[in-house]
């Protein structure tokens, strides 16, 4: 989707999901991207390794944001998007997994929009799918989930009234909670309150698709044992009935952990 008011003068700016974690799960079109790219404004969660593909010359901006330590605030990203484009710069703003999901691409596509500046969004690859590959679950199934929810841990934590937990706990659904390691006790507390059952099973994928990613597989009655310094704060919390076929959960024990690599 491009915005309107494109001249000839302006740069461009395009919003490029990095994808999960591995650098070669980046689409072909954002690798192409950053090939010809003046100015990359890069996250945290986007693989360093990308970056060797930008020109010698090219503009680096590191802005990433991770466990509450912001090196620039959403509003300082939105006015450098602006400010490099309106000079002429072609740009590239390289998110983790999905620019849509959880990535802050709205304000920033408002930021641009309200500059007159022209923009695409490139797709990647989100953790939740990435999770569920290298785990080996299917997010739906016809005989165990039907739907599939995307929250984002930062709701759950002192004012739950953002989330409708007795809904969730009651849907016959995946839920996929993102940023939610830290979050664990307060998740498993409101569903379990709410009458999900507490032998739910409960997957935590960490550095999905990287050589250190890890997968612990337990019930939700037992997700208070699960610390985020086992864990790791970069993982992806998945609840469902889905979690029994993955390849990790055999018999569901405890506690029950496994490392996956990617072979």
């Amino acid at each position: 989707m491009l915005a309107a008011n494109t001249t000839k003068s302006k740069g461009f700016v395009w919003l490029v999901g990095a994808g999960p974690g591995a650098p070669d799960l980046i689409t072909v079109r954002g690798w192409k991207l950053l090939q010809g790219a003046e100015a990359v404004v890069y996250d945290e969660l986007a693989n360093d390794e990308l970056l060797k593909n930008c020109p010698a010359d090219c503009e680096l901006h590191a802005v990433g944001k991770r466990a509450g330590k912001h090196s620039a605030t959403q509003d300082e990203i939105n006015a450098l998007l602006v400010s490099l484009a309106v000079v002429g710069k072609k740009v590239v703003r390289l998110k983790g997994g999905d620019p849509l999901v959880f990535g802050r691409a709205g304000e920033e596509i408002e930021a641009l929009r309200a500059a007159g500046l022209p923009f695409e969004i490139v797709p990647g690859v989100t953790a939740a799918t990435a999770s569920a590959a290298v785990a080996g679950l299917p997010l739906t199934h016809r005989d165990f989930s039907s739907a599939v929810v995307f929250v984002t841990g930062h709701q759950c934590a002192a004012n739950t009234s953002a989330l409708d937990w007795g809904a969730l706990a009651k849907l016959r659904a995946t839920l996929c909670f993102y940023m939610g390691v830290r979050r664990l006790p307060e998740i498993a507390h409101n569903l379990l309150a709410h009458g999900m059952p507490a032998d739910m099973p409960l997957a935590l994928i960490s550095e999905a698709t990287l050589p250190t990613q890890r997968i612990v597989i337990t019930r939700l009655g037992d997700a208070g044992q699960i610390t985020a310094e086992q864990i790791g704060q970069r993982a992806l919390v998945v609840i469902g009935e889905v979690v029994r076929l993955s390849g990790f959960a055999a018999g569901i024990p405890a506690l029950h952990a496994g490392v996956a690599g990617r072979g």
